[in-house]
């Protein structure tokens, strides 16, 4: 059924509902208006999953229906939608909140008595021993009448339980599916026309579970992703979310986790939004009812999630050889972890069983053991590296994704001759560099290859945040020209505190790490 209803009366919420479904019409009263007790259903709607689409604002009325439908239930639905009535408002000082269906009740007795009257003439009829041509007529007659009355009656009751069985099974989702397959309709008015019709029960069916429920229902719906689809289906979002909000009794609640400065440009680029956006922000001020920013991530939060990042990747690898590093105990799923590393391994190295195998096995180990030290200082509370890592979680997983790769490039050219020996921490810290200042970085190394070309090159112990000191000036003279790359680079400030006071790397040291670089 749905979750909804698993606490409701011990287990008898169900039968109830589908009682009060067929047999009674909700009332809101003042009462029920001011009830304070409030449930909220949150609904998640990821835009990317339908970017591809060109009716993404359908897939986010599909995705309302279909959480409702989940949590709900799909048969409390389905009765309603055949059998439900609107909720109808009380008058002055009434506070009764049903009203009985007296209609529909005279039908059910009428066809139930209809049934059980035809039942009975048939078995009369069969059942009838007298001779003769008037038993036979009489018989005859009995089962004519008892045949249409139990044919009527019992197809009114088959229809009906036809109908409830088959929005059971066909939600409103795949009509609305169906509806968007459809091109020619899919671009005419009565498509939208059929998409309210379905808004518009959806909401009298979460009235009446108000009123049931003697509480207030809000669905709280967050959309994220918006602000990586093409501007027009941005705009087919905004005014889906719009339409479902027209009517002020609408039970929505929509939470947009978008950048705004990309909504907008969105806005302003859009076709058909020219004359109507051309300032994007002030459509979304007439748009957005309450704007807020999060706030920045507090240092225990931001741990949190970077420990969190960090044990989530599914690097099988890395995973068999940190638990032997921490020395868990051996049982079938560790041997055949390692089994499977000597494989990997071998096929990395092409060294066999042997002391070539054991080398190349050790090297692996000791790479793993770095790749471990150097993920460890992203969340260390005592290392000052996290507060470079900026509060979006994606840019923390791509840092997480990274530091793995640089310290194997990194081990695997020191292990070929390279002459530095660069530590975890300077390993991991050059990622971070590298992915917060990708623009200034590449700056910085492309001007000490031109002094390299130029001079012989500086001193290796030069530090790179004076070699960019150096060039800043001309690199300021292009930020027009390459805005757009500019824009990538996160706050100068932290770029010189990072590069001039936490980690000064030397020309050396940047020389050897740059074998490993795949962001700049």
């Amino acid at each position: 059924m749905g979750s909804g209803w698993r606490s409701e009366s011990g287990g008898r919420g169900i039968p109830r509902l589908l009682w009060y479904l067929v047999f009674y019409q909700p009332v809101i009263t003042e009462l029920h208006l001011r009830r304070k007790n409030v449930q909220f259903l949150f609904v998640r709607f990821s835009a990317w999953q339908y970017a591809g689409t060109d009716k993404l604002w359908a897939g986010l009325v599909t995705t309302l229906c279909e959480g409702i439908r989940t949590h709900y239930g799909a048969l409390p639905f389905s009765l309603y939608t055949v059998l439900g009535n609107k909720p109808a408002v009380a008058p002055d000082f009434c506070q009764r909140e049903w009203h009985c269906r007296r209609r529909v009740c005279l039908i059910i007795l009428a066809l139930a008595a209809a049934l059980a009257l035809g039942i009975g003439l048939l078995y009369l009829s069969f059942s009838g021993r007298g001779p003769g041509r008037e038993a036979a007529a009489h018989g005859s007659l009995l089962k004519a009448f008892g045949g249409a009355a139990t044919t009527l009656s019992g197809s009114g009751l088959l229809m009906a339980l036809y109908q409830v069985g088959k929005h059971v099974f066909v939600s409103q989702r795949k009509k609305i599916e169906r509806l968007v397959s459809r091109e020619k309709f899919g671009s005419q008015l009565g498509f939208m026309c059929e998409v309210k019709k379905e808004v518009e029960l959806l909401c009298d069916y979460l009235r009446f579970l108000e009123v049931f429920q003697r509480r207030r229902l809000r669905i709280v719906l967050e959309v994220t992703g918006l602000d990586t689809c093409y501007p027009e289906r941005v705009v087919g979002v905004l005014n889906a979310i719009n339409t479902l909000l027209s009517d002020s009794h609408a039970p929505f609640i929509f939470i947009l986790v978008v950048d705004p400065h990309i909504l907008a440009s969105c806005l302003e680029s859009a076709g058909s939004m020219k004359g109507v956006a051309d300032n994007g922000y002030l459509f979304l001020n007439r748009t957005v009812t309450l704007p807020f920013s999060v706030p920045i991530m507090g240092r225990r939060t931001k741990l949190r999630f970077l420990e969190d990042a960090v044990q989530s990747r599914d690097d099988l690898l890395y995973r068999a050889i940190t638990r032997q590093l921490r020395g868990s105990q051996k049982g079938p799923p560790e041997a055949e972890a390692i089994e499977l590393l000597g494989v990997e391994v071998a096929a990395a190295g092409g060294a066999g069983p042997g002391a070539g195998g054991q080398e190349q096995g050790g090297i692996e180990a000791e790479a793993s053991q770095r790749i471990q030290e150097a993920l460890f200082c992203l969340h260390n509370e005592q290392d000052c590296l996290y507060e470079y890592i900026p509060d979006n979680v994606v840019s923390m997983r791509r840092i997480v994704n990274t530091v793995p790769i640089t310290v194997r490039l990194l081990h695997e050219h020191q292990a070929r001759g390279g002459v530095m020996r660069p530590t975890p921490r300077q390993a991991v810290a050059w990622v971070v560099l590298a992915n917060q200042w990708p623009c200034r970085l590449s700056w910085a190394l492309q001007c000490l290859e031109d002094r390299q070309q130029v001079e012989g090159g500086p001193d290796p112990q030069a530090q790179l945040w004076g070699i960019f000191q150096d060039n800043s000036r001309e690199l300021h003279t292009m930020t027009k020209a390459l805005q757009n790359v500019v824009d990538l680079d996160g706050d100068p400030e932290l770029f010189a505190r990072f590069l001039g006071v936490d980690f000064p790397f030397t020309v050396a040291e940047a020389q050897s790490l740059l074998y490993c670089t795949s962001q700049p």
